[in-house]
């Protein structure tokens, strides 16, 4: 099968697409026919040889997958067949042809979906349902501040806010990407670059500030974060795009809100974790993307790109020029 490869840690020229053995399913495994996979920052650090996939995972790139089900492992419990349209979340393996996955990774497709639009949705969407609902615990009428609001996890957790009948407000990089994110159900938005987020967060809510902050940016955002979270607010880090140093008073400032830091990586979470996350997902959010249903959730597709343009992809987010999710197609 064809996969992506780097023989070395380095920029996206590294990238090429190669031959590889086509994978067999194990005990309870199962062998999916990859139609799309999507594009996470994560495959840009693993790239960069920053963030090696978990012991046991493919070290093929490609976090989550969209296709049809191409055979069965031993020990399957049969909530599967072949030919069955389903989307993964994986470790590893996304981008290539052909990938195993444990079973209980797997969601059905929904009917009125491509697979393009399926493939934006595992990573992304279950990392902010898990770090708004498994870690967050967030109730109705908080107030969310979402950093990187236009990125495939900024824009489900927006929706995801707004389904669980919070408030999300956002920060991005530029108007056209603020704008975006206000068509998607953001009931605020500040840049990054022009304005002090924090002031702006304060003024909006009357001084009170944030109950839940998801972060993916880390140091230099610290001092902000903290001006804007509410007294037993909730700073959830689950990135650091800007380094993880903080020069200053951190501590103290956060125990005299009674703050919380919260921190959360899914990829190196274990089996039982994901099978639990992918089902509840599946229960709770998976039916609001099926048509007709208010609300109606959506994944945002930035682009699509052939799997041989996968360097190009891999320039585009590292620029930070996509709105929503990169799709990589993969061959007929």
């Amino acid at each position: 099968m064809l996969a992506v490869y780097f023989d070395c840690p380095g920029g996206p020229e590294n990238l090429y697409v190669k031959e590889v053995m086509k994978p067999h399913p194990g005990e309870g495994e199962v062998l999916v026919k990859v139609s799309a996979s999507a594009l996470n920052r994560a495959d840009l650090l693993q790239r960069r040889g920053k963030y090696p996939p978990p012991k046991g995972a493919s070290d093929i790139l490609g976090l989550e997958a969209a296709g049809s089900v191409a055979g069965l492992g031993p020990g399957c419990e049969g909530r599967w067949k072949v030919g069955d349209a389903v989307m993964a979340l994986l470790s590893g393996g996304g981008q290539a042809e052909y990938v195993t996955v444990p079973e209980g990774y797997l969601m059905p497709i929904p009917n009125d979906m491509t697979f393009i639009q399926a493939a934006a949705i595992p990573e992304a969407w279950l990392t902010a349902f898990q770090l708004l609902h498994f870690v967050g615990k967030i109730q109705e009428g908080e107030k969310v501040l979402i950093h990187a609001g236009a990125s495939g996890v900024g824009m489900a957790a927006i929706q995801l806010v707004r389904l669980a009948k919070a408030i999300p407000i956002v920060t991005a990089g530029s108007q056209e990407k603020l704008k975006a994110t206000a068509n998607v159900g953001a009931a605020a938005g500040f840049s990054y670059k022009d304005e002090d987020f924090s002031g702006k967060v304060l003024a909006l809510t009357q001084g009170s500030g944030v109950d839940i902050i998801l972060d993916c940016v880390g140091g230099s955002y610290w001092e902000k974060n903290l001006n804007c979270l509410s007294t037993d607010g909730r700073w959830i880090i689950y990135g650091l795009l800007s380094g993880g140093e903080v020069h200053g008073d951190l501590l103290a400032r956060l125990l005299s809100r009674r703050g919380s830091i919260h921190t959360s990586l899914l990829r190196s979470r274990d089996k039982k974790y994901k099978e639990q996350l992918v089902k509840a997902f599946t229960e709770d959010v998976l039916p609001y993307f099926s048509g007709g249903t208010l609300p109606h959730l959506q994944p945002v597709v930035d682009s699509v790109y052939p799997l041989h343009e996968i360097a190009e992809a891999h320039r585009v987010m590292e620029e930070n020029k996509n709105i929503g999710k990169i799709v990589i197609e993969m061959p007929a």
